[in-house]
């Protein structure tokens, strides 16, 4: 069977519903990333903090407390990219047996459809989780730049480059921590790629409610209203004065 043959069992439903998904993913990271907007993420509302965290840290000595921190963000990072590879590792032993997953999808009443529509399904749910595991991957290597960083500020506050070194390690901390964001993104999506399974339908339907998931989150929880009540000064007033 052609390629071409073979991509004709899916139909535009299947077209809309991964068009959908992708457009949420792509637009809720945009969304969320965006610097000086007037109602901002809570990723952004934690660059300012991390932000303030490094200049904080100059005249803290010592700096074991801001270790301790750094080594956890960069074990939270190795753990994710971690279960990824054992995901990833799932995902590719199902498409190599994947006539065993269209033997159930025929006991469960989920359509006759061939193998290979099976196997592209579970392909483009791991090219999700294999963007997450890049990106988990990375933002470890930037916490660890980031506690470099930290280790060449100075401990003189009057030293002129120590706030220098410290804006420095702020934002390879924020790079690091927008990067982390995005591999857990991938693998909320990841996830809802999974609901294609049962039917483009699903699929759209699961992709809304990520979306919505990770919207009330960034922009209507009750963890943003607590970061938003005492802002770090130096951000709120690049906010006020861009308004």
């Amino acid at each position: 069977m052609t390629l071409a043959a073979q991509l004709s069992s899916f139909d535009y439903l299947d077209l809309i519903a991964v068009s959908l998904l992708l457009g949420f993913w792509l637009g809720i990271g945009w969304w969320i990333d965006r610097e000086n907007a007037a109602r901002p993420s809570v990723s952004t509302l934690m660059a300012d903090y991390r932000r303030e965290w490094m200049v904080q840290m100059i005249t803290r000595d010592p700096r074991i407390f801001d270790a301790q921190i750094l080594g956890n963000l960069r074990q939270g990072t190795a753990f994710f990219a971690s279960a990824s590879m054992i995901a990833l590792g799932g995902g590719l032993a199902l498409v190599g047996n994947a006539e065993r997953l269209t033997t159930l999808a025929d006991d469960l009443s989920l359509g006759d459809d061939p193998t290979f529509v099976w196997e592209l399904k579970l392909v483009f749910m791991l090219a999700l989780v294999v963007n997450g595991f890049l990106k988990f991957v990375w933002s470890n290597r930037l916490f660890g730049y980031c506690a470099v960083l930290v280790s060449a500020v100075p401990n003189d506050v009057t030293d002129p480059l120590a706030t220098v070194r410290a804006t420095q390690a702020g934002e390879i901390n924020v790079t690091a921590a927008r990067s982390f964001n995005k591999g857990l993104r991938s693998v909320y999506f990841a996830l809802a790629t999974s609901a294609w399974l049962l039917g483009p339908l699903a699929l759209c339907l699961a992709a809304l409610v990520t979306f919505g998931i990770l919207w009330r989150r960034e922009f209507a929880s009750q963890s943003r209203a607590v970061l938003m009540s005492s802002r770090p000064r130096q951000r709120a007033a690049d906010d006020h004065t861009a308004s």
